[in-house]
């Protein structure tokens, strides 16, 4: 059984979903895996990613963002 530790909650403000981040690691070693469940009423999405496509999935997210209009405070 792999041992899991929360890193971050966050709630989608448009449709109201509910996305952890976990890293799993195994009692026997190996490498660390980042676990996404993503929670939309009564269904859950759960995917487990390995170091490297998480970078590249950063990565991706922040590219997107940054070519985002900025709300004006």
């Amino acid at each position: 059984m792999p041992r899991t530790t929360s890193l971050a909650k966050l709630r989608a403000p448009l449709g109201g979903q509910e996305i952890e981040l976990q890293q799993l690691d195994h009692e026997a070693g190996g490498m660390s895996l980042l676990r996404t469940r993503i929670r939309e009423k009564s269904r859950f999405t759960v995917f487990d990613i390995d170091p490297q496509t998480a970078r590249e999935w950063g990565e991706a997210l922040l590219r997107w963002a940054d070519g985002q209009p900025r709300p004006e405070a």
